[in-house]
């Protein structure tokens, strides 16, 4: 099966952003690399859980992207998701002085290049969805005259 460039450019994309996003489920079991992505340590037992959880969220979301990636039919309901979750946890932080001195910048502009691309992705999605169906409809009218 052929596929267009725009297509494997938007694989790609999904795959490494998925890939990316679920990278901190590695903190479930190996705590001490949430001090090296964020700079924390000696973390009070209910904070750890906090973020091991959050840790698993994202790698759901990255799963979810790789998904999307080799199945068009979710990606706009899938990036939609990403962009909130990432975008939520932007705004959380920039708008906390406090939180976005100690934010790990490279983090902050994988979200923000994240968020762009996936919303680049969804209104493609939707643009190639509504050009389907009118397709659809087109030769269903054909076929009916």
């Amino acid at each position: 099966m052929k596929h267009r460039p725009a297509e494997v450019l938007t694989r790609v994309a999904l795959i490494a952003i998925g890939t990316f996003t679920a990278f901190p489920v590695l903190s479930v079991v190996q705590p001490a690399q949430l001090e090296s992505t964020y700079g924390v340590a000696d973390l009070e037992p209910m904070v750890l859980t906090l973020l091991q959880h959050r840790g698993v969220f994202q790698f759901l979301a990255g799963v979810a992207m790789v998904w999307a990636a080799f199945r068009p039919d979710v990606r706009v309901p899938v990036a939609l998701a990403v962009i909130l979750a990432k975008g939520s946890a932007l705004a959380l932080t920039v708008t906390r002085p406090e939180a976005q001195a100690l934010a790990n910048g490279a983090i902050q502009l994988f979200d923000a290049a994240g968020i762009a691309i996936l919303a680049v992705i969804a209104i493609r999605s939707l643009r190639a969805g509504r050009q389907a169906q009118h397709g659809r409809e087109a030769a269903t009218l054909e076929r009916a005259s």
